[in-house]
């Protein structure tokens, strides 16, 4: 009787092995698997990684971050998250316009002072009096717009009368309202005409209609105020006497009535606040007994009346004499006259 090793009268013999053991992998059909794209619209030149989509599990409710975490991400989900792309309705919003759409044609003032380097103002005044072509036609009518290729023609006598910008100093009577700014150009040539051309102003300029094309106000005054009011057709030198940050020193001659408080002239150069804002440094001091200089940096309405009640004073006529470096001078109530070539706002 033959005997066999303990545990092997258990172990198949190779026959058995070889019938009952699972295929060679070569030989198993391998199964399909799924591969993964990144997500749509994000092109793969520029770099972006694909991550693997969430498992979707829809018989189990979603799972909800710890307490005090809601909006937070973890270092690691900072990381792996991908960048979220703009919805669509954004893009629209911050797109440009579609293109093809037609433009409006330019002015023909524009082309003419981009081709001649004049202001806009001297363009008006061309195309006004007949001296400017298109395609061989003059064109006088203001706000006409051309094609942008058409060929302009200005003639040599335009150019040989070239205007320069003015400004204009006039003297305010006391109690005459000013022009104001939503009147426009029928106000303001309602004060400065021909006849009221001061006699005695030296500038070479003689009075032209063009000198009240697009001539504005540059600062105010109230109706019982009076004195010096400025316009100019330089839009530099309207921001400049009335822009929110202008410096241009204003001096006004200021009559008043009743007893200065002992520190009151103190108080008016330097310690005075209006509605709780400390005013800036003005300089204030007697030119007679009831007459007083006031020097401000930039006059608010009413400023000086609210300054003088705070020290026992009351005010009973204003005067500006003074803008910047220029000066009212001699110039008598209703008048006006050139602001000369030596000054300068």
């Amino acid at each position: 009787m033959s005997t066999t090793p303990r545990g092997r009268e258990d172990r198949p013999g190779p026959a058995l092995r070889e019938k009952f053991s699972a295929p060679a992998a070569a030989d198993r059909p391998r199964k399909p698997t799924k591969k993964i794209h990144p997500p749509r619209g994000i092109a793969r030149s520029t770099g972006a990684r694909a991550f693997r989509p969430a498992p979707e599990n829809t018989d189990s409710e979603p799972s909800l971050p710890p307490a005090g975490t809601y909006g937070k991400a973890s270092p690691s989900e900072a990381r792996q998250a991908p960048p979220s792309p703009a919805p669509a309705a954004a893009a629209t919003e911050t797109s440009s316009p579609p293109r093809g759409l037609a433009k409006e044609s330019p002015r023909l003032s524009k082309l003419v002072s981009e081709l001649a380097q004049c202001s806009r103002r001297e363009a008006d005044e061309w195309i006004e009096n007949g001296w400017v072509s298109v395609d061989g036609v003059a064109i006088n009518r203001l706000g006409a717009r051309v094609n942008p290729k058409a060929k302009i023609t200005i003639k040599e006598v335009a150019r040989a009368r070239s205007s320069e910008s003015v400004s204009i100093v006039f003297n305010k009577p006391r109690d005459f309202p000013g022009p104001a700014a939503e009147e426009g150009r029928d106000a303001i040539a309602a004060l400065i005409r021909a006849d009221n051309h001061w006699a005695e102003d030296n500038s070479p300029l003689s009075f032209q209609p063009t000198h009240l094309r697009g001539l504005a106000q540059a600062g105010r005054l109230e109706t019982e105020e009076g004195g010096m009011l400025a316009f100019t057709q330089e839009g530099s030198v309207a921001r400049r006497l009335s822009g929110g940050d202008s410096r241009l020193e204003k001096e006004y001659h200021v009559r008043v009535e009743g007893e200065l408080a002992a520190d009151g002239l103190d108080l008016l150069c330097r310690g005075l606040a209006l509605d709780n804002v400390k005013l800036p440094r003005a300089q204030v001091s007697w030119l007679s007994d009831q007459q007083m200089r006031f020097v401000l940096p930039d006059g608010k309405k009413g400023q000086i009346q609210r300054m003088c009640e705070l020290v026992g004073l009351q005010v009973t006529d204003i005067k500006r004499v003074r803008i910047g470096s220029v000066s009212l001078g001699k110039l008598p109530p209703g008048q006006w006259r050139y602001l000369r070539a030596d000054e300068r706002f």
